[in-house]
């Protein structure tokens, strides 16, 4: 068992189905990446591209793995078992692809990171499954993050702010631009994703705006906690020659929304441009439709309904802190980044090792 840079009208080309070849004319050798985070398993299977990469398969599972973990700090024996699932299905994907140990990067989150028995639990899958996942720390969960969306990046944009938000925590990077490439100025982590934030804010029989603003001013005051000060780059957003990307399930689901979409469609969803008063008015309808509206609505389902509106408040809480009119939505992220890192290592030119010869004029 094993243990995109391009347009964004094509994406990553994950819909399309010719096979990308190498130097030789054979086919290209497949990558795996594996995302275990505090809510969703995601796995993504590709080959490289000339642009990027194609997606030969893909698998997501809604787990939460970090159910209650906020208030234990455990993994909860169900949520694991969920996950473990999960991840098995995952493994025999892989296995089936024949993707090679090499080339599959498998990593997990917060939900592991911050568990007393994360390490436990990713001994349980090495052993059972034969995934050897890597508990990721936060800076590198954002590097990740901002390495999966650079192709998302207006061009005529002076700096950018990137978004992830998980189901634990909440990954912030601002970019700049640098002549032609971008340089990450500061970042943070904040210790509310979805997950946690509803977790700590329940939604009561009469949810009206006081509950929601309560979420967003819990955020607001972990983003002022991170300390990110940078006045001349807060200035660039006020003045709107910056913006924001976002990735995440929370904000390609308020995209859905703001769509009318009857089911969800990657490509309407993935590089979409939304407006500060778009965002907002798909959390007031959200708000509208209650738990059993939005559990009915096609873009979030009852697995996501208790979920979607911590999401549109921690998107809140950022578009306060730092005002953009504008929010590019990502579906892409942590797992594209995996992919082009792993690939990109690859085709680095490898060094020869000189061979060690008799000295000249030994007999």
């Amino acid at each position: 068992m094993p243990e995109t840079h391009g347009a964004p009208a094509r994406r990553d080309e994950r819909s399309q189905p010719s096979r990308s070849r190498d130097a030789s004319g054979r086919d290209a050798p497949l990558y795996g990446a594996l995302d275990l985070g505090t809510n969703n398993c995601r796995l993504l299977i590709a080959r490289p591209a000339r642009e990027g990469f194609r997606v030969v398969d893909s698998f997501s599972r809604i787990v939460r793995l970090g159910e209650g973990l906020s208030r234990t700090g455990f993994l909860d024996p169900r949520a694991m078992d969920r996950a473990y699932d999960a991840l098995a299905l995952c493994a025999e994907r892989i296995m089936r692809k024949g993707v090679e140990s090499g080339r599959l990067a498998a990593v997990a989150t917060q939900a592991c990171r911050a568990a007393e028995n994360g390490a436990e639990f990713v001994e349980r899958v090495r052993k059972g499954t034969g995934l050897r996942l890597r508990i990721i720390d936060p800076a590198e969960e954002a590097r990740l993050a901002v390495e999966g969306c650079l192709n998302l990046i207006d061009a005529k944009a002076e700096a950018v702010l990137i978004i992830d938000v998980g189901g634990g925590s909440t990954e912030m990077s601002w970019l700049k631009r640098d002549g032609a490439d971008w340089t990450t100025t500061a970042w943070m982590s904040a210790p509310l994703g979805v997950v946690t934030l509803a977790e700590r804010h329940p939604e009561p029989a009469d949810a009206g705006e006081a509950w929601y603003e309560a979420m967003v001013a819990d955020m607001g005051a972990a983003i002022a906690a991170g300390g990110v000060s940078d006045p001349a780059m807060l200035e660039l957003f006020r003045q709107d020659r910056a913006h924001l990307v976002g990735t995440s399930g929370a904000i390609t689901s308020l995209a859905g929304i703001h769509l009318n979409l009857p089911r969800y469609n990657r490509d309407r969803v993935d590089g979409l441009w939304m407006t500060r008063g778009d965002c907002e008015a798909a959390a007031e309808r959200l708000k509208a439709l209650g738990p059993e509206g939005r559990a009915k609505e096609a873009c979030i389902g009852p697995d996501r309904a208790d979920l979607v509106l911590a999401g549109a408040a921690i998107l809140e809480a950022v578009q306060r802190a730092w005002p953009s009119n504008r929010v590019r939505v990502a579906d892409r992220g942590l797992r594209e980044g995996l992919l082009l890192q792993r690939m990109r290592e690859d085709r680095k030119p490898k060094r020869r090792r000189r061979r060690r010869g008799r000295a000249r004029g030994q007999a």
